[in-house]
């Protein structure tokens, strides 16, 4: 039912492994968006993509949110070294979700800056108004104001790492 009302099937961090949920996904046809699971190797990671990828169904993203570590500082360690390995390993695009990935919102301008710099090929960043009134994770959202400054800030990487706007 959900594939008829949505452009891209997000499969959560906690369902990463639910390969029969990976396999009715690919089979709806639509764009699949894989995020990490919290505790995920990439080897596990890209295998769990080949659910989706084997069942004919090539329209698969990757999406690195962050993965539990011993580290308590920030919500999830986000590990920007999986885009160049993805990137290496797959024909797929890489999304980077920092919001998700740092938990904090003063770490998700840098977040950005340095996922772009390193070519992810999108990214998935929570944006409110006011994040102190939103019904969850205000803690991880930039405002309006910042996401605009941040669009401003990254043209320049993404020119200098040659890729278009």
């Amino acid at each position: 039912m959900i594939a008829e009302y949505t452009d891209i099937i997000q499969i959560g961090a906690r369902n990463a492994q639910n390969f029969q949920l990976l396999i009715a996904a690919a089979k709806t046809g639509k764009p699949i968006m894989l995020k990490r699971g919290l505790s995920m190797k990439i080897e596990e990671w890209l295998l769990a993509g080949e659910y989706v990828l084997s069942n004919d169904n090539s329209n698969l993203m990757f999406c690195e949110r962050g993965i539990r570590t011993f580290e308590t500082y920030t919500r999830n360690t986000l590990d920007l070294g999986t885009i160049p390995i993805i990137k290496q390993e797959s024909h797929c695009p890489i999304v980077i979700d920092p919001s998700q990935g740092a938990g904090r919102a003063d770490l998700v301008v840098a977040m950005c800056k340095g996922a772009v710099a390193m070519g992810a090929d999108a990214l998935l960043i929570e944006v409110h108004p006011n994040p102190a009134e939103a019904w969850s994770d205000s803690t991880q959202q930039v405002t309006l104001e910042i996401f605009s400054q941040l669009m401003q800030e990254l043209r320049p990487l993404i020119v200098a790492s040659g890729r278009e706007l």
